[in-house]
C-alpha cells in the first residue's frame, strides 16, 4: 500500500515528504501508524527511500532506484489494457533451468519472467506472445547468473490447450470479476478510493500475460476491468491529488 502511494502521489510530485503525511495517508486507507511507520523502515532499507532529518522531523525522497522502480511500474500499470489488439502469430521462447535445491534462484525467475509476460507450459520452458520482449527477458536470465536459450517462433496444433498449460487463466478471470465488483460503484472519498483502485490493478500486469484476444476465453473479464480502471483513475485523479496535496502540507 506504502508503494502505491509512493507511485500515484510522490513520484509525480518529485518532492521529499514529511512522515506525518505519509501516516495520515496510510491511516486513510485503513493501515495502522504502527505498521505504516514499519513499511517505512522496510522500504528505506530496500533502498527506495532515504530520510532527511530537519529538527526532530523526518521528510522521506525516493531514491534513484525507487524512482526507476516506481516509474517502470506505473508504465506498467497505466499502459496495461488486459490483451494484445495486434498479433502476428510469433512467440518468445526461452529455455532455462534451474537446479531444484535452488529455491531462491527459482523463485527469483519466476517471478522476472511473469513480470515479463512469459508462462511456462512444460518444465524449463517458457513462452511470450510478445517478441519485443526478448532484451527483457536477457536480461533477466543474465541478472541472475542463468544459461539460457531464446528464439522466436510459430507454433502448430492446439494453442488454446498450450495456453491453459502455461497460465492459470481461470484464476485470473476470477480476480477481474471480483475487481469488477468491488469498483462498478464509484462511491466513497476518492483519495481512498484512488488508492485501492490502484493497489488492486498493480497486480494485474503480474498476473495477466495479456494474451492476443485470439486466443483469450470468450467474453474475457479483463476488458470490462481495465475500462473500468481507466474510467475509475480518471474520474477520481484531480480530487485525490487535491486531498494529497492538503496532506502534504
Amino acid at each position: 500500500m506504502l508503494l502505491t502511494v509512493l507511485g500515484e502521489f510522490v513520484l509525480p510530485a518529485c518532492q521529499p515528504v514529511w512522515t506525518a503525511a505519509l501516516v495520515r495517508a496510510l491511516a486513510e486507507v485503513g493501515v495502522e501508524e504502527k505498521a505504516a511507520r514499519q513499511a517505512l523502515a522496510r522500504t528505506a532499507a530496500s533502498g527506495i527511500l532515504t530520510r532527511e532529518r530537519d529538527g526532530r522531523r523526518v521528510a522521506w525522497r525516493l531514491t534513484a532506484a525507487g524512482r526507476g522502480l516506481l516509474t517502470d511500474g506505473a508504465r506498467r500499470i497505466y499502459g496495461f489494457t488486459a490483451g494484445m489488439a495486434q498479433w502476428d502469430g510469433r512467440w518468445l521462447i526461452l529455455t532455462v533451468s534451474v537446479p531444484e535445491r535452488q529455491r531462491a534462484l527459482r523463485h527469483q525467475l519466476r517471478t522476472r519472467l511473469t513480470w515479463a509476460g512469459l508462462g511456462t507450459p512444460a518444465p524449463g520452458l517458457w513462452i511470450g506472445p510478445d517478441p519485443a520482449k526478448e532484451a527483457e527477458v536477457a536480461r533477466a536470465v543474465a541478472d541472475l547468473g542463468l544459461d539460457a536459450v531464446s528464439f522466436i517462433g510459430r507454433s502448430s496444433g492446439d494453442l488454446r490447450r498450450m495456453v491453459r498449460d502455461a497460465w492459470n487463466l481461470d484464476d485470473v478471470a476470477r480476480r477481474y470479476r471480483a475487481f469488477v465488483a468491488r469498483f462498478r460503484r464509484g462511491s466513497g472519498p476518492p483519495f481512498a478510493n484512488q488508492v485501492h483502485l490502484v493497489h488492486e490493478w498493480r497486480r494485474f500486469p503480474f498476473l495477466d500475460p495479456s494474451l492476443p484476444h485470439e486466443l483469450l476465453p470468450a467474453r474475457w473479464p479483463g476488458t470490462r476491468a481495465a475500462e473500468l480502471f481507466h474510467r475509475r483513475h480518471d474520474g477520481w485523479h484531480a480530487a485525490a491529488q487535491a486531498h494529497w496535496r492538503d496532506l502534504a502540507r
